[in-house]
């Protein structure tokens, strides 16, 4: 049966109370069908009907709000990946250096490591075939190297300090998806934990590390979810009851036809107590501000930061039959002072042409970040403005709290544009500074191992030399990026740490990347100066 007709029927199915509601809508799904029918068999030329139901459904969806989307089943599998917490592979993290693929760690434990290839190690052929030198694309050579868990995949291995090539047989497992980039100890006494987004296994990550971080003393915790994009309801849930008390509310959804559902805390939380400052950007956003939300609204912890997305509203997966998915937001989430963070976007835009409605919303919605920088909001905070209809209070100290456009900080960072310049910037995009690093590491990797055995020292005594800013300038010249010596004079100091954490990442992990590139990050800056000054105690007074 066509694709469109068995979509229907699984809709009708799943949907017939509604429809009883609703009469209007048999004589639509009528009309929807008898147009589809019409097309395929009477049309002059062959149809792919398939295509055709697939731009029917990106259609319809593209009227409703800015979330409601379509994926076909390979777009599924990929958005999947990361929240399900693992995928199936060789287990290698890996960088493209002039058509070569470069291992930048094996993941621990994990196959390749096991049968011993190592970080600096080149693959050059996968199952015979040359991957180097070809002008692969990385999902080509991501797509040969994954496979089912035990299947073998045959591996050349160009090594450095060995002539011939070395041959590995891997057999394919498991490999975890982390949620977290890192966790450490900041400062006596005091945890840093990052989240990158809320999946299937956050909760437990995050749950681990705390408990490692108490162990070495940890009385007040930094949690980062700086361009954290959200993901799992449930995991935000799971880690927002790490800090609320028994029978606080969490968040509350509600639509039009979803019943309203409250979410309370269950008390067992490992870090109920203790000083919380949680970090938050224009790229924070959905599970990120749930969590937020919730923890300004308790009046729990300190929010440090700029602005939060502003996505507010749940979507419902509904699985079609050839493994594609729509993705339809049924409700609206509300933190625990009512607040719908949901920013504003217009589902009626070009009601006058069809043809356009949808697609002016969407590009108006996907440019207000754009919007944001331009009008200074970025940098200053009196730009931004909440009207009084969209003012809240939290829950114990009565603050003021506004909803309707993501979740404004108590401590405003302005982004920094001290250090970052267009010479910068074109060096990051072309790929300059993370090519430099993986050379030079190539180059001094038993040096460095033999001279840097713990990361303390490293990171206090390392540092960039002038002979590998003289390779980054020949790298960039190469790339035509024109040389500007104010902007690079300007940009200096971000470029050395940049480039010192990613050393530290390849000899170590995210880690110890994060503890370098932190010391440049304003807003981890300005949490330490709210916990150190007590700043803290004014603003939530015990």
């Amino acid at each position: 049966m066509k694709k469109l007709l068995v979509f229907i029927i699984c809709i009708c199915g799943g949907m017939a109370s509604m429809q009883a509601q609703n009469t209007g809508n048999a004589a639509a799904i009528r009309k929807l069908q008898m147009a589809e029918f019409a097309i395929a068999n009477l049309y002059v030329d062959s149809v792919d009907e398939n295509k055709l139901v697939e731009e029917a459904i990106i259609r319809m969806l593209a009227q409703l709000d800015p979330h409601s989307t379509y994926n076909n089943a390979e777009e599924v599998k990929k958005m999947n990946e990361p929240l399900q917490g693992n995928f199936e592979g060789i287990g290698v993290q890996f960088q493209m250096i002039e058509d070569t693929l470069l291992i930048i760690q094996p993941v621990s434990n994990g196959p390749s490591e096991k049968v011993g290839i190592l970080a600096g190690d080149r693959i050059v052929a996968v199952n015979d075939s040359a991957i180097a030198g070809v002008k692969m694309s990385t999902e080509d050579i991501m797509t040969r190297l994954r496979g089912p868990k035990d299947s073998e995949v045959k591996l050349t291995i160009v090594r450095r300090g060995v002539d011939d090539p070395l041959y590995f047989t891997v057999k394919r497992d498991k490999i975890p998806i982390l949620s977290l980039d890192a966790s450490y100890m900041i400062q006596p006494k005091t945890g840093y934990i990052r989240i990158n987004r809320f999946g299937a296994t956050t909760a437990e990550e995050f749950t681990a590390a705390l408990k490692e971080l108490q162990k070495q003393g940890m009385k007040d915790l930094i949690l980062d979810l700086q361009g954290n994009g959200g993901g799992y309801l449930n995991a935000a849930i799971d880690l927002a009851n790490e800090f609320l008390q028994q029978k606080e509310l969490i968040v509350y959804t509600e639509g039009r036809a979803a019943q309203r559902s409250n979410f309370y805390a269950k008390g067992t939380g490992n870090f109920k107590n203790g000083r919380l400052v949680v970090l938050v950007d224009e790229y924070s956003a959905s599970a990120s501000e749930i969590v937020t939300g919730a923890i300004q609204d308790w009046d729990r912890g300190v929010v440090v930061g700029r602005r939060t997305f502003g996505k507010g509203l749940v979507q419902r997966p509904i699985d079609l039959p050839d493994g594609s998915m729509i993705r339809l937001t049924i409700a609206r989430y509300h933190t625990p002072s009512g607040r719908c963070i949901q920013k504003p976007y217009d589902h009626t835009a070009n009601l006058d042409n069809p043809r356009l409605q949808g697609e002016d919303t969407q590009e108006k919605y996907n440019m207000d970040l754009i919007e944001r920088f331009n009008r200074g909001e970025m940098m200053h905070v009196d730009s931004i403005h909440f009207p009084d209809s969209l003012k809240n209070s939290t829950k114990k100290l009565k603050r003021t709290v506004y909803g309707g456009g993501g979740i404004m900080p108590d401590y405003f960072v302005p982004i920094d544009t001290t250090q970052y310049t267009d010479y910068h910037r074109n060096l990051v995009a072309k790929g300059v500074v993370i090519k430099a690093t993986t050379k030079y590491i190539e180059s001094h990797r038993k040096e460095l191992q033999e001279q840097y055995k713990k990361f303390d020292t490293f990171n206090n005594k390392f540092e960039i030399d002038e002979q590998m800013l003289a390779d980054i300038r020949a790298a960039a010249d190469k790339e035509k990026i024109e040389f500007n010596e104010e902007q690079y004079n300007k940009s200096l100091l971000l470029i050395k740490t940049q480039l010192k954490a990613l050393i530290a990442r390849d000899l170590w992990d995210m880690n110890e990347y994060f503890q370098v590139i932190n010391t440049t990050n304003n807003s981890v800056q300005q949490a330490l100066k709210v916990l150190n000054e007590k700043i803290y105690e004014k603003k939530l007074p015990l």
